[in-house]
């Protein structure tokens, strides 16, 4: 028999659109330990939505109560008498009517148990006593506010920080409300639809809340929030000659931010598209959330634009109206900027930067730009890509990265532009922020990468120095995004450097840094875990040549000899640790005995004459032509022999053997693929 569905609702104010996805998977996974996990059955699902107005969980399948229990507690020894045995069952006369005092033997004779039936708590005690702490989620921000004490009828502060104020509570059992309370308010069954198109007070369940919501104007599932936006777009423009210059992460921020999205077309005065494509699409994306369009014919940016309305219908075209009237505000705003930013050269403005905070432990960013420009000359660069590093942090002190903040470095780009740098610098100071995600493409140019390394370079070694390092999943200063995009320039720009010369010999960087070189190749670049580890415990100073041995290594794994190799170096590295032997030296030939021993050694000096190439390939393909050697070596012959001289010998020709080849990659590390 299935079981029946549980409702949780939690109404509230606005919820900040980018707060929401991390709540709902913080609040099904805490319903599934502490709830799901006790009174599931069956097939057990916890599905969850939200809207700006609300959370919700739909949990199907909960048992009406948890199984009864037998229990047994020990008590004193019948020995201790009569007074002893009663007062024990005292202790337990309230507990239940199954209550029985049994004898049972001991090691030290008859002891007193107290047998009885605890009783299974049931879904409603379970949910209710669970509700609190599932409702009290760790937000990034959070508030307390007034409430009505119902009892005391006065007004005290919420007993829990939520992230705004909490307007309304459903949670129901079946058709059951299960009845708690929190921050003075009291669950139920009644909803409210959409702010302005739906009613106030809407009667709900598990299996209608969906429907009741939709009729009202909310859209729960944010699926359908972002079809029914897409699908409107297209509708928007089908025929039209604008084609919409899509943005996924808008996408998103739109649809947690609507309960009933509705697409609009909107324009804007042509002569404002004198402006970069640039500010332009910052103004309408970041400040107005609005998606920009592109004339069809040309790709340029369009006089038009969608904002999405969280309503039906603007049949008189207030709304747009409205949104056009906001948007002419901010791009005079950024008309201003940018004819007040060109009165000063950016090179004019490199002094100014003393007054520029980097971080309150590090200093400003002149004093970053000093460091960056030493930086760039070591990394190799040339006089534009240090034209670059001396002007790249200016457009700082501008009116309009004051105000966009966004468009930092763009901004400077395009001033440098346009006050008529080469294009190898403007070009440089415009990308040296890339990458800014896994999606985004590293610095087109060399003097670009020159300047995106030392900036990165120069943010981590200054934020490590000072104690900053990133701590479990915290990373306020986006170091770990720094660090990959370092390792991406490297790898993808093909930039011989060694990482370790820029790292300040801080080991807690050297080790941040070795987890993002893994992570970069196995994540981004889909070798083996394995692979990757054997590679980076070889060596990850130069990542040209990491991908190098990479590439080799997962070719070469292929052939029939190559793991169970890897296994026998394995063998020969715990044999070492074993025999806490380390000094290897050279092999005694006089002290190896004829067959397996002998052949081992002159098949170790072959292969090692012909893996003495830059070619990896080639070199592990004849590594893993040893395998028959050292398989015939480990059946006959004893590694630990009673005469000490040949015994270090022969440790001495293992360690050797490992030792020559581990140059290239830890094959100990190696797991067979049939594991």
């Amino acid at each position: 028999m299935s079981g029946v569905p549980f409702l949780l609702e939690i109404g509230s104010e606005e919820i900040p659109n980018w707060m929401i996805p991390k709540a709902l998977e913080i609040l099904k996974k805490d319903f599934e330990e502490l709830v799901m996990n006790r009174l599931g059955e069956g097939p057990k699902t916890v599905e969850v939505y939200a809207t700006p107005r609300r959370l919700v969980l739909i949990a199907r399948n909960l048992r009406l109560a948890m199984a009864d229990l037998d229990e047994m507690m020990p008590g004193p020894p019948v020995s201790a008498g009569e007074e002893a045995r009663a007062s024990f069952e005292k202790k337990f006369k309230d507990w239940d009517q199954s209550l029985q005092i049994v004898v049972r033997p001991g090691k030290k004779g008859d002891y007193y148990y107290a047998k009885f039936t605890k009783r299974g708590k049931t879904a409603q005690e379970i949910i209710a006593e669970t509700l609190p702490a599932l409702i009290n989620i760790p937000w990034p921000k959070s508030m307390y506010w007034t409430v009505l004490d119902h009892d005391r009828h006065v007004d005290r502060k919420s007993e829990i920080r939520w992230i705004r104020p909490i307007r309304w509570l459903i949670a129901m059992l079946g058709d059951e409300v299960v009845p708690f309370e929190i921050a003075g308010v009291r669950s139920g069954n009644l909803t409210e639809g959409h702010r302005l198109l739906g009613c106030k007070s809407i009667a709900v369940t598990a299996a209608n809340l969906d429907q009741q919501l939709e009729a009202n104007r909310v859209l729960l599932s944010a699926e359908k929030r972002r079809a029914k936006i897409i699908t409107e777009i297209g509708a928007l423009l089908s025929g039209g000659p604008f084609e919409l210059n899509f943005d996924r992460e808008l996408l998103e921020t739109l649809v947690y931010t609507t309960e009933f999205p509705t697409p609009i077309l909107g324009s804007f005065d042509r002569e404002y598209l004198r402006l970069p494509r640039e500010v332009l699409s910052t103004v309408m994306r970041h400040h107005q959330n609005y998606f920009s369009l592109l004339d069809k014919k040309t790709l340029d940016l369009a006089p038009n634009f969608i904002a999405v309305m969280n309503t039906s219908a603007d049949p008189e075209g207030l709304v747009r109206h409205g949104n056009e009237r906001v948007l002419r505000a901010r791009f005079n705003d950024a008309r201003f900027f940018w004819e007040v930013d060109q009165k000063k050269k950016l090179a004019d403005r490199i002094g100014d930067l003393a007054h520029v905070t980097f971080q309150a432990k590090v200093g400003s960013y002149l004093d970053k730009t000093k460091r960056m420009d030493a930086l760039a000359d070591s990394l190799g660069g040339d006089p534009n890509s240090r034209r670059a590093v001396l002007l790249c942090k200016c457009d700082l002190t501008t009116e309009m990265v004051k105000e966009f903040t966004d468009l930092q470095g763009i901004v400077g780009g395009l001033y440098a532009k346009e006050q008529g740098e080469p294009k190898r610098v403007w070009q440089a100071i415009y990308e040296h922020y890339k990458p800014l995600s896994s999606e985004d493409t590293i610095p087109s140019t060399i003097e670009g990468q020159i300047v995106a390394l030392a900036d990165k370079f120069d943010t981590l070694a200054q934020f490590f120095m000072v104690g900053l390092a990133p701590t479990g999943s915290r990373d306020p200063f986006a170091l770990r995004r720094a660090a990959q995009g370092v390792v991406r320039i490297l790898v993808e720009g093909n930039v011989r450097v060694r990482i370790k010369d820029y790292l300040y010999t801080l080991p807690e960087l050297e080790q941040f840094f070795k987890e993002r070189v893994e992570h970069y190749f196995r994540e981004g670049r889909g070798f083996r875990y394995d692979e990757v580890r054997a590679v980076v415990g070889a060596g990850w100073d130069d990542l040209h040549d990491v991908g190098l041995r990479l590439n080799a290594l997962q070719t070469v794994r292929l052939m029939e000899n190559f793991e169970p190799l890897a296994s026998s170096f394995k063998r020969i590295a715990n044999i070492l640790k074993q025999a806490n032997f380390s000094n290897g030296g050279a092999v005694d030939a006089g002290l190896l005995e004829p067959g397996p021993e002998r052949d081992l050694y002159k098949d170790f000096d072959r292969v090692r004459q012909n893996a003495k190439t830059s070619d990896y390939l080639p070199a592990l393909e004849a590594i893993a032509t040893l395998r028959p050697a050292v398989d015939r070596f480990f059946d006959k012959v004893l590694v630990n022999a009673p005469d000490e001289r040949i015994r270090r010998n022969r440790l001495t020709l293992l360690s050797n053997l490992l030792t020559e080849f581990s140059a290239i990659a830890d094959f100990s590390e190696i797991v067979p693929t049939n594991t």
